[in-house]
């Protein structure tokens, strides 16, 4: 595959020259090739060394991510601020179809109906459509969706292949991912209440790129 990286020459030179930085700055650090790859690329759409302390990955979380998204997984996202960043000939090369139901008229109804957010409706409609087992769930901005993929997982069997739970806020956002973080699905997590959706496409990209590198 081509690289999904800005594709002149002084694109990429500037990008290299970017990530030298940031290795650089960071100094040693405990995470593994693959982890490091998502962490400093997070830590390149934000200029914000903290995540580097923030960031936690289940033991199997890169390799479930690159399994999931070479075998063109559904990738499931809160907002559609992430669909909007995410680079869709690489998802489109390996099949991979983003779902996010968030603003669909029936969601907004329940939510209204249920006193709900159309968060936590939009993950139980993609529960229903059968979207999130085996999914790549991206959740950037609401914490109330990572709270109900817990959940479902939980209580109604649910199985994504790998969540990324990097909502921001200052309600339920730092308790959502420590929430997650107790979950043996495997999970790529920043604690706290930094996140957002940048950082969620951030380490969509990484493991893209990843997965472009790894045998199919």
């Amino acid at each position: 595959m081509n690289d999904m990286r800005q594709m002149t020459a002084l694109g990429r030179s500037i990008e290299d020259g970017s990530f030298a930085i940031i290795d650089q700055e960071a100094g040693p650090h405990e995470f593994s090739s693959d982890e490091w790859e998502v962490v400093r690329r997070v830590i390149h759409a934000t200029a914000d060394f903290e995540f580097k302390t923030l960031m936690r990955f289940h033991s199997e979380a890169v390799r479930a991510g690159v399994t999931a998204l070479q075998g063109g997984c559904p990738l499931l996202v809160d907002v559609k601020m992430i669909s909007a960043g995410l680079n869709e000939e690489r998802l489109s090369s390996y099949g991979c179809k983003v779902h996010s139901f968030i603003s669909d008229d029936d969601v907004i109804l329940t939510a209204k109906t249920n006193n709900s957010t159309r968060a936590i409706e939009a993950m139980k409609k993609a529960h229903r459509l059968n979207v999130l087992d085996g999914a790549v769930v991206a959740i950037g901005n609401a914490p109330t969706a990572l709270l109900e993929v817990a959940r479902l997982i939980r209580e109604e069997g649910a199985k994504p292949a790998l969540i990324i739970g990097v909502p921001v806020g200052f309600v339920s956002a730092a308790e959502s991912k420590e929430v997650t973080l107790e979950l043996s699905t495997p999970s790529i997590v920043a604690r706290g209440r930094k996140g957002g959706s940048p950082i969620a496409v951030a380490i969509i990209h990484a493991l893209l790129l990843l997965s472009a590198k790894a045998p199919a």
